[in-house]
């Protein structure tokens, strides 16, 4: 242990950490062990990981926050930032886990928003965000922010972009990979423990892809130990018709977009910026009549700003522009209520301050190519990230929100070539009232996720 404990300090000292406090005890350590400091250099330039900086932040409970920042290119936007969110023995001292998941975020919201969101709102219990709670039970929690998270509001020439496609996304999941296994490796953990692939709505896609790649390769190669797509297909089932249709008009429509620039998403150009102003509007005005509501929403009366992100919330197909249909019939982020005209009008599982502070911590922008790059695999067309699903055997968790992805998931995960697979898809309502039913981001922000979606995934890691 005290070998451990001695090259994590080495490994805080390359990577430029400094604590606040215990800074002589800490530097005495790392002097004891310049030739261990050494050998961690060469090692993590080795990996081709140099030039790291990162930062701490104590969350309580005895867990810490650490960001990574790590240069992917040499573009101004080619960084990327890696998370881990862990149990420390004292500051700047992980605990020893044996389990350990790496996530990937979806279109909007990044790491942070995504997984541990109660850091940044003050509207969700302390205890309220999926990393906190695994790392609470002993697994290392890492994660990635993709390119186009850093990239700030202010900016208007997006041609930085018009490279960067699902394969950039795949190679920089893994050098973040690369990081947490050297990281852990070095600080007395990564030695034979299970490290597990989490991807949550377009995170998911990315990790198909990045395990299809990873499956050629030697297994000494291999990084990943189990797989945990959230919400997402890769592909439809034979049976989807109409999803894989909605599927071709989706990218159709967004190749024509791509002719004439590289930003945008499912919501058109910038669309984080419009969806934190609907929340913004939630929070700020929540009783005066929305300005952004469709005109087709104003009979007969025009919602109020809380109602209206109700209504973007539970009826997310509503926000996008036509002739784009959601992926699938009444997809929705968080399960609502009905008013007497039969729009949302109230949340089901999410507290409604907490989905509008959700709203308002959207990232402005995103890559264009990989939303169309997803459909065209959605659509059926052939796609250089699926030619070897029946070579990926690590165990799979499937995790649905019936009224998000859910079932329309469920065959993807078969295509895998894994015969330890298991299907998790929440859901209180029948089928026919989808519409209705647990939402895709319901699965991080509803009361009860704790309870149906997270203490499921926890056991199951632990069973792996």
């Amino acid at each position: 242990m005290r070998r451990s404990l001695s090259l994590w300090c080495v490994l805080v000292l390359f990577l430029g950490l400094r604590a606040e406090s215990g800074a002589a005890e800490f530097q005495a350590v790392v002097r004891d062990e310049a030739v261990q400091s050494q050998e961690l250099s060469r090692s993590l330039l080795a990996a081709g990981l140099p030039g790291l900086t990162a930062k701490r932040e104590p969350l309580g409970g005895g867990l810490a926050h650490y960001i990574w920042k790590v240069r992917v290119g040499t573009g101004r936007y080619d960084v990327v930032a890696v998370h881990r969110v862990v149990r420390e023995s004292r500051p700047w001292f992980p605990a020893r886990s044996s389990r350990a998941v790496f996530m990937v975020h979806g279109d909007l919201w990044a790491f942070v928003p995504a997984f541990l969101t109660n850091t940044r709102v003050n509207t969700m219990p302390a205890n309220q965000s999926l990393a906190a709670f695994l790392a609470s039970n002993d697994v290392d929690v890492w994660g990635l922010d993709l390119r186009w998270v850093g990239v700030p509001e202010a900016e208007t020439d997006f041609r930085f972009m018009a490279n960067w496609k699902l394969d950039t996304h795949v190679e920089d999941l893994g050098t973040g990979l690369s990081l947490a296994n050297a990281v852990r490796r070095l600080s007395g953990g990564g030695n034979g423990d299970r490290m597990f692939l989490l991807g949550w709505s377009r995170g998911a896609t990315i990790g198909y892809a990045y395990l299809d790649a990873e499956s050629q390769r030697p297994r000494s190669q291999r990084k990943v130990d189990g797989f945990i797509p959230m919400d997402m297909p890769v592909r439809f089932a034979p049976d989807a018709v109409q999803q894989r249709q909605w599927a071709c008009d989706r990218y159709a429509a967004l190749s024509a977009a791509r002719k004439g620039r590289t930003e945008g998403g499912l919501l058109g150009p910038a669309p984080g910026v419009g969806v934190q102003l609907i929340g913004q509007l939630a929070d700020d005005a929540p009783n005066a009549p929305s300005p952004l509501a469709p005109s087709g929403l104003a009979s007969p009366l025009l919602p109020t700003n809380r109602q209206f992100a109700v209504i973007a919330a539970g009826a997310t197909g509503a926000l996008f522009p036509n002739p784009i249909m959601p992926l699938t019939p009444g997809y929705h982020l968080a399960a609502s209520l009905p008013d007497t005209a039969g729009l949302p009008f109230q949340t089901a599982f999410t507290p409604e301050p907490a989905l509008f502070d959700y709203l308002q911590l959207a990232v402005p922008y995103q890559s264009l190519n990989e939303v169309v790059e997803t459909e065209a695999q959605l659509c059926g067309l052939d796609v250089p990230y699926d030619d070897h699903l029946k070579d990926v055997k690590v165990p799979v968790l499937y995790v649905g929100a019936a009224g998000g992805v859910g079932r329309y998931g469920e065959y993807s995960v078969r295509l895998l070539g894994s015969t330890d697979v298991t299907v998790h898809t929440v859901r209180n309502r029948p089928e026919s009232e989808r519409a209705l039913d647990y939402g895709h981001a319901d699965l991080f922000l509803a009361r009860d996720a704790r309870a149906r979606v997270w203490t499921p995934m926890l056991q199951w890691m632990q069973a792996h």
